[in-house]
């Protein structure tokens, strides 16, 4: 015991390294599982890149605890095994820090998305690194003191600073958590990073004290090897559910221990739950459309919209018909529902309107300055400009050639055949139905029910 506590290789610690592989496997399954089963789309920016970072940031720490406590039997003779390299930088700046950095950004979004109702002020490319300098700053003091022994070992008076370090980021996710806990998310973001500040206060507890006692007693054999089982397995654990219990965009997966279900939403519209989002109703009626008529107009139809946005995408310019499609949809959600309408403009902006997004919309840089910079995502007027610009456009790029292409003469033929055999439906409906012909007018529910529906479309062809 004495030899292995010192040198390592100890039956636990292969039993530790053996836990860790499994929950670093699980991990990366877990990460790599949406995209390759479910087929989800990547998505560009900070959705992206930060769960990214955090998978790395994950097998950071994990490799730098194997390398720095004696887990294996390693002789420090080339600089890839320095103390510092492994006990001071990768586990500190690049593997807790980094981690715990991503997730009080992912917190950062969501106060200022949900509370203070506009974009960031600061990307997250840049708030990352920031939040991360105290980590840097704290490595190089200690790298340039030098105060690990050859066992990777400090003493108290340096262990003490640096484990309130991590506290510090645990405090600061807990107050942005805490700050956004009024709002009432449709999805499970705020649940989730509840869930994983009490994962990793809980994992912390244990982490620390097992950190203190390698750190401080390194003259008691059973006690290093007892406590650097504890560092590895709990840090394994903690990783693991912290990337599972994941805060990602409302279309993706919520990839989660306990859930087993998959969500899957094919437009935000559908994910937020707006009326009819996505959908053509079968009963719906098909009227004929004037093209004398504006085009801002036509397009509430939304047999003609979809109509108008096959011919769009066909001619690899669709852009426009989409955005317009989903402003419509944020219309439909109420004033007063600013938590839906904020998901919806953000979901929108990130779609067309920041530069150099896969369907970005060619409107003025003024405009796009206006939404990127509001003060109110749940604006009812957000997108009015870019709209108005985009309608132009289309009037002028797309409108003429659609009025002469197949896309036109088909929806005209399939409005035709809809109108002729709603008309026989309801000729037909009172001669075969002895339920409907027994009653008639106000005093028929079936009718009245029937009426309100008609009338109903005939306001709003896309309800």
């Amino acid at each position: 015991m004495g030899s292995c506590a010192v040198e390592g290789g100890c039956p636990s610690d292969y039993l530790a390294i053996a836990i860790s592989i499994f929950f670093c496997l699980l991990l990366l399954s877990r990460s790599i599982f949406p995209f390759l089963v479910n087929k989800i789309p990547r998505t560009k920016g900070s959705g992206f890149w930060i769960p990214v970072i955090q998978v790395l940031s994950s097998f950071n720490l994990l490799l730098s605890i194997v390398m720095s406590i004696n887990i294996l039997k390693i002789k420090r003779r080339h600089w890839w095994q320095s103390c510092y390299l492994w006990a001071v930088w990768v586990e500190g700046p690049l593997g807790f820090g980094l981690l715990f950095s991503c997730r009080i950004t992912q917190a950062f979004q969501l106060y200022y998305i949900f509370v203070k109702r506009r974009l960031p002020l600061i990307r997250s490319y840049i708030f990352l690194p920031l939040i991360l300098l105290p980590w840097i700053a704290g490595a190089a003091f200690i790298h340039m003191k030098k105060p690990l022994n050859y066992r990777c070992h400090m003493t108290a008076q340096w262990t003490i600073p640096v484990v309130c370090l991590h506290a510090l980021y645990i405090a600061t996710l807990v107050g942005f958590t805490g700050a956004v806990r009024h709002i009432e998310f449709r999805f499970d973001e705020l649940k989730d990073l509840w869930r994983g500040i009490l994962v990793s206060v809980l994992s912390m507890a244990v982490w620390v004290s097992a950190y203190i006692l390698n750190e401080i007693h390194d003259d008691i054999s059973w006690l290093q090897v007892a406590s650097r089982f504890l560092l590895l397995v709990v840090s394994s654990i903690l990783v693991t559910a912290f990337f599972s219990i994941s805060s990602s965009q409302p279309l993706l997966s919520q990839i989660s221990l306990g859930r087993r279900e998959a969500r899957e939403f094919l437009t935000m519209g559908q994910a937020l739950g707006i009326p009819d989002s996505g959908l053509l109703g079968h009963r719906e009626p098909a009227s004929i459309v004037d093209p004398s008529e504006p085009l801002d107009k036509l397009l509430l139809n939304k047999r003609f919209r979809q109509s108008f946005m096959a011919f769009a995408d066909s001619c690899l310019a669709g852009e426009s018909v989409h955005f317009f499609d989903e402003v419509h949809e944020l219309g439909k959600i109420p004033e007063d529902d600013s938590v839906r309408r904020i998901y919806m403009a953000r979901h929108i902006i990130g779609k067309y309107i920041v530069a150099g997004a896969a369907t970005e919309v060619n409107i003025s840089h003024r405009s796009r300055q206006e939404i990127l910079t509001t003060s109110n995502l749940a604006c009812p007027d957000l997108f009015q400009s870019a709209l108005n610009e985009t309608i132009q456009l289309m009037k002028t790029n797309l409108a003429k050639d659609y009025w002469s292409s197949m896309f036109f003469i088909k929806f005209r033929e399939e409005a035709n055949k809809r109108s002729n055999g709603h008309e026989l439906e309801q000729m037909t409906g009172w001669n075969f139905s002895p339920r409907l012909s027994s009653v008639h007018g106000a005093d028929d529910p079936f009718h009245q029910d029937h009426v309100l529906k008609s009338s109903g479309c005939s306001q709003d062809s896309d309800a």
